[in-house]
């Protein structure tokens, strides 16, 4: 007799804040209804022996249709997730130039954002949404009661220069108001009063935190010196003290305000250790603010590895990934953004910024977390899944592998080494900063919502993520 969708045999379950227990999973509408011993009576089955069983990571950090078309960034982008074992992403969206290149409400603009990636994702999706303007701040007490959206961004630099820092006519680009502190407070003043409302959820702003006005200095100075310009000066242009800075002027007027805040893809020792000073922020790193290097990037040639903050060098590496292993960080996230080859080009100030790496995250992870760094399964699921899902009002639905928790997971096997390519990766991008890089510790079955998603290298069906409201 049928007592299980889906039964996961014989894995490694690796389970936040908690441990690992070798157990069978058993599954039942889309949830996680039992572990134990010797399960029996389902209609699938994953042999999981000699696998480790991981929560499905939350992409905390995304940018669905940035560059191109959202349904079809939805479906490619959110499919290249499941190859690295996340099956929920929380995407950035904003007004202004790229994502749907117009301002106006986000009462009109939101709906068309859902209504383009509804039915196009492969996992579980939400957003995090940008107040560019006054009227869009004002609208944040409707975006968190109708939309359930309890999470926000502000980025720093724009008021000064665009997204690539080609051009210092921020309006312009941002199609909005005066995008500078005076804004930053009013969206911090408002997220204080609608916290009030929600005790029980947390509201929070995300913060890209880089300072306009040095940038302003560096640049210039580095555009002036005659060296290459290439991904060594850019990270010149927006040095580590553009970080730490910003990091000091929005945390006090958090303190001011009493929001919560999240400081985004730390890149630096400097950035990271401005952001420990304020115990009630959460901090991210990226996968590649963890792993790449600029002049390494440089010798092998190209633009593909530009990205706000810029790639830095080992030292700093080494710096961020003691910070994942000693609590400093709290997740780690891929930023990931479909940026193709033709929008980099060779001149680096007006290539586009960004590029995918959601395929890798439980790969580099384990690889080089945990194979090369000692750090523990438990700690990879946490930083991966656990952290952002708390983080972000999802836990007790992702985040774990608890009874009664949605049935996300993915199938890690410890053994698996591939080369990263960008055929591997399933995503559209046709470059990779990583290519050539080799990572033990492939998912080789990717569940969500107690479907499976990604077996054996390949997607299964279609395209079956939801919506999450997260109040």
């Amino acid at each position: 007799m049928k007592r299980y969708d889906l039964l996961v045999k014989g894995g490694l379950l690796v389970l936040p804040y908690h441990g690992e227990v070798k157990a069978d999973l058993g599954i039942a509408e889309g949830r996680i209804v039992a572990i134990g011993e010797d399960l029996s009576g389902a209609e699938d089955v994953i042999d999981a022996a000699g696998k480790i069983v991981l929560p499905g990571a939350v992409d905390a950090h995304f940018h669905i249709g940035i560059y191109r078309d959202m349904a079809l960034d939805a479906y490619e982008e959110t499919r290249s997730s499941l190859v690295g074992g996340a099956t929920t992403v929380l995407s950035y969206f904003r007004t202004g130039q790229h994502y749907l290149d117009k301002t106006g409400p986000y009462q009109a603009i939101f709906p068309e954002v859902l209504a383009a990636v509804e039915g196009q994702a492969w996992t579980d999706y939400g957003f995090h949404l940008a107040p560019m303007t006054v009227e869009q701040i004002e609208e944040i007490p409707r975006l968190v009661s109708r939309h359930g959206v309890t999470s926000f961004k502000y980025y720093m630099f724009y008021k000064g220069f665009d997204l690539a820092a080609n051009s210092r006519d921020a309006r312009s680009f941002t199609m909005g108001d005066e995008y500078d502190l005076g804004h930053l407070l009013l969206i911090m003043e408002k997220l204080a009063e609608v916290q009030l409302d929600h005790p029980d959820r947390r509201i929070s702003l995300s913060l890209h935190c880089e300072q306009s006005e040095l940038m302003r200095v560096f640049i210039d100075r580095v555009q002036r010196s005659g060296q290459p310009q290439n991904l060594r000066a850019y990270s010149e242009g927006r040095p580590p003290l553009t970080e730490e800075v910003a990091i000091a002027e929005a945390a006090a007027i958090a303190a001011h305000t009493g929001v919560n805040v999240n400081f985004l893809h730390l890149s630096s020792a400097q950035a990271l250790a401005a952001a420990a000073q304020h115990p009630r922020a959460r901090r991210e790193t990226t996968l590649h603010h963890l792993c790449l290097d600029h002049d390494e990037l440089d010798a092998r040639g190209g633009l593909g590895g530009k990205v706000n903050p810029p790639i830095r060098t080992r030292e700093h590496n080494e710096v961020l990934w003691a910070g994942v292993a000693d609590g400093q960080i709290d997740w780690v996230a891929s930023d990931h953004a479909c940026c193709m080859e033709e929008h980099k080009g060779d001149d680096l100030w007006p290539a586009r910024p960004g590029f995918g790496g959601t395929a890798l995250l439980y790969p580099v992870l384990f690889s080089k977390g945990h194979l090369k760094r000692g750090l523990p399964l438990t700690r990879i699921a946490e930083v991966a899944s656990a952290n952002p899902a708390r983080a972000y009002n999802l836990w007790g639905r992702k985040g774990s592998l608890a009874v009664g928790f949605d049935a996300d997971l993915a199938v890690v096997d410890p053994t698996l080494t591939r080369t990263v390519t960008g055929e591997l990766l399933l995503s559209g991008q046709d470059h990779c900063p990583f290519e050539g890089v080799a990572a033990t510790g492939w998912p080789v079955a990717t569940v969500v919502g107690g479907r499976v998603a990604f077996r054996d290298g390949a997607v299964v069906g279609e395209p079956g993520g939801s919506y999450l409201r997260r109040v």
